[in-house]
This record gives C-alpha cells, sequence and structure tokens, in this order.
C-alpha cells in the first residue's frame, strides 16, 4: 500500500462520522498519526509462506487489506469501533466468524457494512448498490448463526462493533474471492489502469481513485456512435441510457461528486481529463441493452499541475456539497 494512500486513509479515519442508528457513530479513540501508520505497517503481507494463515489481533479502529484470522478481545468497554477492509479491484471480501464471545441483551454488536461509510457518506452510492442502506448492515445479534459468513458486493467492506464486557470479543477470518466483473471498485493505488465491463446487466459502476489524477480512456464501447462531450447543462448524456462520466470531489459517494464529463458514445482513441480533486470517480451507467466495456490508465497528478488546477479554480466544484 502507498504512503500516499495511508495518509488519506488517516486523513478519513479521523474525521469519520456515520450515518442514523448507534452502530454508525464513530467518536474519539485517541488516534495519532503514527498510530494508525502502524497500523497498516502491521500488515506484512511479504514474507508469509503461501498456505500459511496470517494471525493478529484487531484494534477498535483498523485497516484490513489483507488475508488471515483476526481476534478482538475488550480489555476495556470498546463503545465506537471500526475496522475497514480493502482488496484489489477483482476481488470482493468474505468476513465469517470463526467465534464470537459478546452479549446482545447488553448492548452488544458486530455489524458488516456492504462498502465503505466515510464523514457521513457511502461508497458504492444508494444508486450504485443494488440495495438500500439499510439492507447493507448484517447484523450478527439478528442473524446469529444462521449466516455464518458474509460478503461483500465489491473490493470493500466495513465492521462495525460494540463490546461493553472485559474480556468478551470475536475472531473473524477474512477471505478474498476472486470477482470476474468487478463493479464498484476503490483503488489502492494513485495510478494504474482497469477495465470494467457491464455485461447485460442494467446497473451502475464507479471506480474510485481516492486521489488527483489525470484520466486517460482508451477504449469505449456502447454500442452507439463516436464522440464525447464536455458537461452541458441539462442536455449531456441525460436521454441516454449508456454512458460513462467523469466525477470529480472531495467525498467518497459519487452521487454527491461533480460531474466533469460525459461520454455519451464509442470511441477507439484517447480521451485525457485532469481531474484535482481529492477523490476522482469513472462512473458507468448501462441500461442492460449493451456488453459496455470501458478501458483506462490513471496517474497521480504531479504538484505543478494541482498549482494550474487550483489556477482554474477546481476547487470550486471539488468541494460543493449540494
Amino acid at each position: 500500500m502507498s504512503v500516499a494512500f495511508r495518509v488519506q486513509i488517516y486523513f478519513f479515519l479521523i474525521c469519520l462520522s456515520a450515518l442514523k442508528g448507534q452502530s454508525r457513530y464513530l467518536e474519539d479513540n485517541d488516534i495519532t498519526q503514527d498510530g494508525m501508520f502502524s497500523i497498516l505497517n502491521s500488515e506484512i503481507k511479504r514474507g508469509l509462506s503461501e498456505g500459511l494463515l496470517y494471525r493478529r489481533p484487531l484494534r477498535c479502529i483498523d485497516m484490513l487489506t489483507m488475508e488471515g484470522q483476526f481476534t478482538f478481545t475488550a480489555d476495556h468497554p470498546q463503545l465506537h469501533c471500526a475496522v475497514f477492509f480493502i482488496g484489489e479491484p477483482q476481488e470482493i471480501i468474505s468476513i465469517e466468524y470463526s467465534s464470537v464471545n459478546i452479549d446482545c441483551n447488553e448492548g452488544d454488536f458486530i455489524k458488516v457494512f456492504d462498502g465503505w461509510i466515510m464523514k457521513g457518506e457511502t461508497f458504492p452510492s444508494s444508486l450504485d448498490h443494488p440495495l438500500p442502506i439499510y439492507d447493507r448492515y448484517i447484523d450478527y445479534c439478528e442473524t446469529g448463526r444462521l449466516r455464518q459468513a458474509v460478503r461483500s458486493s465489491q473490493n470493500v467492506a466495513m465492521l462495525f462493533f460494540r463490546i461493553h464486557t472485559p474480556g468478551s470479543g470475536f475472531t473473524v477470518t477474512i477471505k478474498k474471492i476472486s470477482n470476474p466483473f468487478p463493479c464498484n471498485v476503490i483503488s489502492q493505488t494513485p495510478e494504474g489502469s482497469f477495465t470494467m465491463i457491464i455485461p447485460h446487466q442494467h446497473r451502475n459502476c464507479s471506480f474510485s481513485i481516492i486521489y488527483p489524477v489525470e484520466i486517460k480512456i482508451s477504449e469505449l464501447t456502447l454500442g452507439h456512435f463516436n464522440d464525447l462531450q464536455v458537461k452541458k447543462p441539462v442536455t449531456g448524456c441525460g436521454r441516454a441510457g449508456d454512458f460513462v462520466e467523469l466525477l470529480g470531489g472531495s467525498g467518497v459517494d459519487p452521487s454527491k461528486m461533480f460531474p466533469v464529463a460525459d461520454l455519451c458514445y464509442s470511441f477507439n482513441g484517447l480521451a485525457e481529463m485532469k481531474i484535482g480533486c481529492d477523490n476522482t470517480v469513472v462512473r458507468m451507467v448501462s441500461s442492460g441493452r449493451f456488453v459496455n466495456r470501458v478501458v483506462f490508465e490513471y496517474r497521480l497528478l504531479e504538484r505543478p499541475e494541482l498549482e494550474k488546477q487550483k489556477g482554474n479554480s477546481v476547487e470550486d466544484f471539488c468541494y460543493t456539497t449540494d
């Protein structure tokens, strides 16, 4: 995991807020920057023998990027805890309860959320996920032994928990499962390439890059003619059932981000766009009538490029809250 990504995650963690409901509030947990970096550095994926199950204690505020078995044991009441899980773009997360020792009747809980929540915003957004927000929470106290394992719909997931009694806790086993058609993705790196394919499915998919980047799209297949449009009020691709849009903003919810450009028709060639926001999203909307495909690469903007973007008043839309 890159240093830049660690900084981004640290920033989001200290700004965490949640939606309505007790499990959706995170308060102060005495987290320091050094402490958060130690959490991230502890993911010693390299050097583990193949087939060896990685084990370590779970922290109240934690970030997991790898498979393994993780145990949390409360040494005092822990009332506002959350764990972030992230895999590679082509993976989904499986969270299996290996053992659980909590008292649901006394207010303890463990809840898996299908996606991420940061600063009150969700990824994927409610427009891109097939389930409403409240159905994306899986409560162990409600499902119990009937559902020992929970799978995410994309490469990120979260675990909220509250434990009142010292000595109580739980163990979870995390596995990564291959996803042949990844849809909603958060990238771990500020540079890379990706091919998004939606095969005759009526759905929306967002690829989120938590950095200011340059996007280079080399291929777009929508079953239409060739064209590229800069976003215009009212018109754009609004009437098209299949299109790609580039978004920029400061949060993680694509539905709250600014639409920078619309790509309404298929093309082969190169379409480039620099987006100097904290978060950049390539979002595909699909009617289900076609096998839609977009191929793109991305790279982190250098400081001079960011300064130029700021000179063009990019911050006017990057930080809009409408």
